[in-house]
């Protein structure tokens, strides 16, 4: 890069022997007027569907999520105020925190009162007036920590350099696999793959991670629980339409697809629906399952719908990173989508029958006090970085030499 030196004329008034006007064109301003507002309006709309299709589903539940989402903001506003800086500093301490943490909800000792046990997985942390879920946070101290390392084109332009984006990647998703949650531990790879596209890893490295990744799955199939393994095998057999494990292993998947399809075009109405979920029985109806009761509901067109809430937000968060300069925020927008979109695509999936079910929630939509803080958490990151007017003297982000483009 080449710098070119000018003069700025002042009235005298300097700073640390800079001019006071020569800083003012390094220093960040903040921009109110920012695509990052898209996001929030997106997420916005996402959790009021989310209220009324938990509302059609377990009524006594929607009131809670309205609660949650008064938390979300709130938790969304503190991240965003304060310059993301912070973040890129405390990303490496958060992420120790949060794999202790992780590694806490593992130890069999620890009482019951303490880390409460749901159907045979560990997996929260009782605060009294709430559970917390340490993988949400996790996900999210995930895609800080890997934009911090990123950022340094040397750590990712040499094959040895991927080991610690690698390591980085399956401590955190080996640990949450144990849990187990085999939902949110599918969400890390993704993101890697997309950040390391963002920053520019080379073709023939990407390749080889991808490669790496098929050649592991195999082996991680005799690890896995055996109702995971039930869920793949009920997955196989809807797939080739084989009905004998529907009222077995199969149960949760062949309702939501029987909801999801009842729903039609347009819908069945608030209590025509509702009385379909209450006798066909849906389990997580409001939780892993609400994207079948949006169909059902609301028909192909509220399903829809609910898609193109998800694309208009993570297109913000695409525009955002585009408007970066500084590597680290368009490393963490571009995660922050990975993340918010593959968790879409496998939930939304799952209720139509073209994914396993792995317990996984819809973000802004399903109910669950974690999930949607997490979610809100990386909506108040977005707002934050688009708000921040990048540097008129700063060095444009992952800017190759012709001789850094290497396949």
């Amino acid at each position: 890069m080449t710098l070119v030196a000018y003069e700025v004329r002042t009235n005298g008034s300097r700073s640390n022997g800079v001019p006071t006007r020569a800083r003012a064109l390094h220093r960040p301003k903040v921009m109110l007027r920012n695509v990052g507002w898209v996001c929030v309006g997106a997420a916005l709309l996402l959790t009021s569907g989310g209220v009324a299709a938990i509302a059609t589903a377990e009524p006594g539940f929607a009131l809670r999520h309205l609660v949650h989402l008064l938390v979300g903001l709130a938790a969304a506003a503190i991240v965003a105020v304060p310059h993301y800086r912070w973040t890129q500093r405390l990303s490496y301490p958060l992420l120790a925190v949060v794999l202790a943490m992780l590694v806490f909800v593992l130890i069999p000792w620890v009482p019951d009162v303490i880390v409460r046990p749901r159907n045979g997985a560990r997996r929260w942390i009782n605060l009294l007036v709430t559970d917390f879920q340490p993988s949400e946070l996790a996900k999210i101290v995930y895609v800080l920590a890997l934009a911090n390392y990123l950022r340094f084109r040397s750590n990712y332009r040499r094959l040895l350099g991927l080991l610690l984006p690698l390591a980085l990647t399956f401590v955190p998703m080996s640990l949450i696999l144990i849990e187990p949650d085999l939902g949110t531990a599918m969400l890390f790879l993704p993101t890697l793959f997309a950040m390391l596209i963002a920053a520019g890893a080379k073709l023939r490295h990407l390749a080889m991670v991808i490669l790496l990744g098929l050649s592991l799955a195999p082996a991680m199939y005799p690890l896995l629980k055996p109702h995971q393994k039930d869920r793949l095998k009920a997955l196989v057999a809807q797939v080739t339409g084989d009905t004998r494990y529907e009222n077995d292993i199969g149960y949760q998947g062949a309702r939501a697809m029987t909801l999801a399809g009842a729903g039609g075009w347009r819908g069945l109405g608030k209590q025509h629906a509702a009385a379909l979920i209450i006798y066909n029985h849906l389990p997580e109806d409001h939780n892993d399952m609400v994207f079948a009761v949006i169909c059902c509901r609301w028909g192909l067109l509220g399903g829809a719908a609910t898609w193109a809430g998800f694309l208009v937000l993570c297109t913000g968060g695409l525009l955002i990173a585009s408007q970066c300069k500084d590597p680290f925020s368009r490393l963490v927008c571009v995660g922050i989508v990975a993340l918010l979109f593959s968790q879409m695509t496998i939930n939304t999936g799952m209720a139509i029958g073209v994914m396993p079910i792995t317990g996984m929630t819809l973000p802004f939509v399903s109910y669950g006090g974690s999930s949607l803080v997490s979610a809100w958490i990386m909506i108040g990151l977005l707002l934050n970085i688009a708000m921040r007017r990048p540097r008129y003297l700063a060095r444009e982000a992952f800017a190759y030499d012709r001789t850094d483009i290497e396949v």
